[in-house]
């Protein structure tokens, strides 16, 4: 007998649903969940008797078998059941990943203090141990005898390390905000980001030069003996720390810079990105990073630098070892590259912000050079000005004023104001000067080597693929163009900047000095003459009076320089007499030079002479009408030669009478020569016997210290010798008044009767 099928429309019946099980669970968690069970069959139970109501009136089959009904009954209670299971198994699992979540936050947040904590404190203790050994150690070690060589090179930038590792803690402290703060990380992440740029420029010149460190470490462990006693000092300095060199500290700075990249990451991994600080958190470990890489470039361009700016002074042997295929190779190939760019087969490569730094910086490298030599000079002249002490030299002017006013005005010039001046001036300006030439060498010769790698990297530029080879030449041009491009302008702005402030400190200088000197003068002023003239008056004094002074002055220097370079007659071969008679006819004798030095032909045309050569003057200039080159006869070759390697010669004759040593008799002085020498008054000696000086033979003047005499033309001798006691020139006095030197050969003495008056008598 087959069961009836249940109709398609819904049950108008509903088993109700037994509540005594809840009953049966005494714990209270079961409890509850069994209630919310409850809950959800009541639920359930409520829709099923609205669902029957509504279906009821459809309903037909009432009499339908009892056993299906329950069938039915039995399978929705089973589903309902199911349902419920379902529900608990989630809400279980849901609680229990609320509950993992939350033990992982909590160990996150953990894990973050530690990380936080971990930064500050090994900030704190790095700190510590800088200072122990740049404060304890190296006081220590200055103490050493004798001093250590570059132990202050060793902590060359160390100060600003300590700078600013000591400003990030103190911000933190400032604060007051415990590490336990969620505040703190926001503070941390806002002083490191503030104090970036000062991190980046201390670290990064402490890093460039780390490399003398280990140096000069190097150089001490050569020396035994010095270096236990370094180590000594290290221990007896630090017994708390196992250290066994100074490079134990100073390379804490290399290796906590690269620390901190770590550490804040470390931080960011165990910090919630809800937090209100992680997007401070995250730029502060991005900038850690970008500022290391910053470093790093910096400290291979100073590398660079370093390599190449060097100046070796080496000798060609040197530089003939260094020879090898490779470096002929390679200079070949710029040599060849070089000529293309001048030839204009091959296009240059222009950067013209690159040139025009390098305009501007031969420019400043011109002007230093120059205003170096100028100061150099003026000191030079300074100096011969002090070494000429007037004042030291008695005029026998003993009870006149006015030079004793002179003479101590000049003693205080001399020996206070202008030599506080010398030293004012070597200090602020000469010796800045040198040291700014001296750094022109590096820029210099990174320039020049640019140039050679700019000649390399254009023979490689138009390849698609490079070796690796290639590759480091290129990276060797690009390097060397960003680093000059970059600190060349920095460069030539601190010259430039230099260069007016010592322009400027010269200015002041000579300020200085005129109120000196006028303070000097001050003093002195109701002493000396003029001091109550008018202003305008006394200036137009002054002013006439120094030129006239210059005119005088300028007079004596030519006068003195035409007397010492008075003629010195030598004797000659019968090589040079031959020569000197050929010339002679051929020229005259008023054309004869001799040559004072060796002279060495350097351009067309130009003659070889050796010293006491004859010479005739064909020409005083050359073909350009340049005076300094005279166009001379050598004895059958002709050149030119420069006029001041020339002197004209005087040839002593055989034919005049020997010198007749004139000389003074004994009680009449011998006269004082002075540009202010009174007219001479010769004393009355008629008693003694008379001679009378001619001249002999007919003597034309060469120059203003020379007169010219005809024969048979009576002189007076005033000194029977020159300026260097040369007893071959005499000087005397003409008729005429004139006066000058004229050789002594040329003279004869004849007696005579009474002297004329205003002749020099001799016996």
């Amino acid at each position: 007998m087959e069961v009836p099928q249940m109709p398609q429309t819904t049950s108008t019946f509903t088993l109700p649903l037994s509540k005594s099980v809840s009953s049966a669970l005494p714990p209270l968690k079961v409890v509850k969940r069994i209630s919310r069970k409850e809950l959800m069959m009541e639920n359930v139970q409520e829709k099923k008797d609205e669902e029957a109501e509504e279906d009821q009136a459809t309903v037909s089959g009432s009499a339908e078998e009892p056993a299906g009904a329950s069938k039915l009954q039995a399978q929705d209670s089973f589903s309902e059941d199911s349902l419920v299971s379902e529900e608990l198994s989630l809400e279980e699992s849901r609680k229990k990943k609320e509950e993992e979540e939350a033990a992982a936050r909590a160990l996150k947040a953990q894990r973050q203090a530690m990380a936080i904590e971990e930064l500050v404190q090994s900030e704190r203790n790095y700190l510590h141990m800088l200072q122990l050994s740049t404060v304890t150690i190296r006081s220590n070690l200055q103490k050493i005898q004798p001093p250590l060589a570059n132990l202050s090179r060793m902590f060359l930038y160390i100060e600003e390390v300590m700078d600013v590792s000591g400003r990030l803690l103190s911000l933190l402290d400032h604060k007051q905000v415990r590490p336990g703060d969620p505040l703190f990380l926001e503070t941390l992440c806002d002083t490191f980001l503030n104090l970036s740029p000062d991190i980046e420029s201390a670290y990064r010149e402490y890093l460039a030069n780390y490399s003398q460190v280990t140096v000069i470490e190097n150089s001490y462990k050569q020396k035994e003996l010095l270096w236990n006693d370094i180590i000594k000092i290290i221990k007896s300095s630090a017994p708390e720390v196992n250290a066994t060199s100074l490079s134990f500290f100073l390379v804490m700075p290399v290796q906590r810079i690269a620390r901190y990249p770590l550490l804040l990451q470390t931080i960011q991994k165990h910090t919630e990105p809800s937090h209100p600080a992680y997007s401070r958190l995250e730029q502060a470990a991005h900038t850690s990073i970008a500022l290391n890489c910053r470093i790093n470039e910096y400290k291979r361009f100073r590398e660079v630098a370093d390599k190449y700016k060097k100046s070796e002074s080496l000798s060609i042997r040197d530089k003939i070892n260094r020879l090898n295929t490779h470096s002929i190779a390679k200079k070949t190939a710029r040599i060849g590259q070089y000529l293309k760019h001048e030839t204009g087969i091959v296009p240059k490569l222009v950067d013209e912000e690159f040139d025009a730094l390098e305009g501007f910086f031969y420019v400043l490298e011109h002007g230093i050079l120059q205003l170096l030599e100028n100061v150099e000079t003026y000191l030079r002249h300074l100096q011969s000005f002090l070494a000429c002490k007037t004042e030291q030299f008695d005029f026998d002017m003993d009870g006149e004023k006015e030079p004793i006013c002179y003479k101590e005005i000049t003693t205080a010039l001399r020996q206070w104001v202008l030599p506080s001046f010398e030293k004012r001036l070597r200090t602020l300006i000469h010796k800045p000067l040198c040291s700014l030439r001296d750094l022109l060498v590096g820029p210099r010769n990174l320039i020049r080597k640019r140039l050679d790698k700019l000649l390399d990297y254009e023979l490689i530029e138009a390849k698609s693929s490079l070796s690796y080879e290639e590759q480091g030449v290129a990276n060797n041009y690009k390097t060397l163009n960003t680093l000059l491009l970059n600190e060349l302008p920095q460069f030539n702005g601190l010259a430039l900047q230099m260069i007016w402030s010592m322009l400027g400190t010269f200015s002041c200088l000579h300020r200085d000095l005129a109120s000196d000197m006028e303070q000097l003068f001050l003093g002195f002023a109701q002493q000396l003459p003029h001091s109550a003239v008018e202003p305008v008056v006394f200036w137009e004094w002054a002013e006439s009076a120094v030129l006239e002074g210059a005119r005088r002055l300028e007079t004596l220097c030519r006068s003195v320089e035409e007397t010492l370079n008075a003629p010195a007659v030598q004797p000659l071969s019968p090589s040079s007499q031959r020569r000197l008679k050929q010339l002679m006819d051929k020229h005259g004798s008023g054309k004869i030079y001799q040559v004072t030095a060796p002279v060495a032909g350097t351009r067309d045309l130009d003659l070889s002479l050796n010293k006491g050569e004859l010479v005739a003057v064909i020409s005083e200039a050359d073909t350009r009408g340049d005076k300094r080159r005279w166009l001379v006869d050598a004895g059958g070759r002709r050149g030119y030669a420069p006029s001041s390697k020339l002197i004209r010669y005087h040839q002593p004759s055989d034919d005049p009478p020997p010198s007749p040593h004139l000389t003074v008799p004994d009680g009449v002085p011998g006269l004082r020569r002075h540009s202010y020498t009174p007219e001479y008054r010769p004393p009355n000696v008629s008693t003694l016997p008379l001679f009378q000086v001619f001249a002999a033979y007919d003597f034309v003047a060469r120059g203003n210290h020379e007169v010219s005499l005809h024969a048979g033309e009576a002189v007076r001798v005033l000194e029977p010798h020159d300026k260097r006691g040369n007893r071959e020139w005499s000087l005397v006095e003409a008729r005429g008044g004139q006066r000058g030197y004229v050789p002594s050969n040329y003279l004869t003495t004849a007696p005579a009767g009474p002297a004329p008056p205003g002749f020099r008598a001799f016996s």
